[in-house]
């Protein structure tokens, strides 16, 4: 397996991207296209981004965009509903009552996160009060990926220090999101007919669950639905040629190859994480490896991505190469994936050298 050099953090142009509001959802090559305004979505992100950031830079570095992201974050909730929104004009104005489920699942991860991986302790308090009051409403989500990424908010809000009705939304929705995983085909262990976006994040779910509640099925269901996931969309071996989104991949058809989004790169990377971290298999490093290298050309077009340089990235892998665009989901996608990738060397790194002789006879890997 060749490791590719990790880059260092580099936040030009997400800055280039942000005002004072929060981030801009699209972009024109790399200039923001502010006629599409803000979505909470992409904020969220952008506070996950800042919380890893915040373990290199220092919190005093990312501190001011992180209570940026919060306020967008606490503005886009709605009391009354219980929900956030999602859409946002240029001028500040909310285009909707309430956004969609994969919305609100994501503005309850960013703050679980928060909740756990924030230095400060104002700021997690802040998170802790806000994801409280979504919770309920994240108890009912009924869409896998929603279901999954609440799961790992309240996964995250747990290891912060929260109790009872995270712990029970977290269990309710760990039981919901197995039962969908029960009495597949072993020729088609998916449990929806199209194989579409984000896919890591479903096995990424189980296997917190699984870890969490010391389930070893769940674990094993999660793991072995990313070894599918791996091994549907791996090319001569060291190469992910991932599914696109121009027609998905339909069971009983041939997967769509092109467009390629950085948002499945990255969640294969961060389900590989949660996995190696669970079980220490290689072949779980070895993913997250190729997910990294499909930002910086080992793909199907054996061209660039991401643009380290600036911390910009691509919108996706097209037949002619990679689109020229730069918008924030595929930048933060491509900030999140390689932050991740740092800590899970940083683990392996750990591990090796628990191990008598390991440590001594590994590559040192260039950062």
């Amino acid at each position: 397996m060749v490791e590719r050099p990790l880059n260092p953090v580099c936040r030009v142009h997400l800055d280039e991207l942000s005002d004072e509001i929060g981030v801009w959802q699209h972009a024109i090559g790399a200039t923001p296209n502010r006629a599409f305004g803000y979505c909470t979505d992409d904020v969220a992100r952008a506070l996950e981004v800042d919380l890893l950031h915040s373990r290199s830079l220092g919190w005093g570095v990312v501190e001011g965009s992180a209570w940026r992201s919060m306020a967008f974050i606490n503005d886009a909730f709605d009391v009354p509903l219980g929900r956030f929104r999602n859409f946002r004009s240029a001028n500040g104005e909310w285009l909707e009552e309430a956004g969609s489920a994969d919305c609100h699942a994501r503005a309850l991860a960013a703050l679980g996160f928060a909740m756990a991986d924030a230095p400060d302790v104002g700021f997690a308090s802040s998170a802790a009060v806000l994801f409280d009051k979504a919770l309920p409403a994240a108890r009912k989500l009924t869409d896998l990926r929603p279901m999954a990424e609440a799961l790992l908010g309240c996964d995250a809000a747990l290891r912060g220090g929260a109790d009872g009705p995270a712990q029970q939304a977290f269990d309710e929705l760990a039981v919901r999101l197995a039962d969908a995983f029960t009495d597949l085909p072993s020729e088609w262990p998916w449990p929806e007919p199209v194989v579409t976006y984000e896919n890591g994040l479903l096995p990424r779910a189980l296997i917190a669950a699984g870890s969490r509640l010391d389930d070893e099925a769940m674990l094993q269901t999660g793991c072995r639905t990313l070894d599918w996931l791996a091994q549907t969309q791996t090319a001569d071996s060291e190469r992910l040629s991932l599914v696109g989104n121009r027609g998905w991949w339909r069971r009983g058809e041939s997967p769509a190859r092109f467009d390629q989004q950085p948002m499945e790169a990255a969640s294969l990377l961060a389900a590989a994480e949660a996995a190696f971290a669970a079980t220490a298999e290689e072949r779980f490093r070895h993913l997250a490896e190729m997910a990294y290298g499909w930002f910086l050309g080992d793909n199907d077009r054996s061209v660039p991505v991401a643009i380290p340089t600036t911390g910009g990235c691509h919108d996706g892998l097209t037949p002619d190469g990679a689109n020229l665009n730069q918008g924030a989901e595929s930048t933060l996608m491509w900030l999140t994936a390689l932050e991740q990738l740092r800590r899970l060397r940083a683990d392996g790194r750990t591990r090796n050298s628990a191990i008598p002789g390991m440590a001594s006879s590994l590559p040192q890997v260039a950062e």
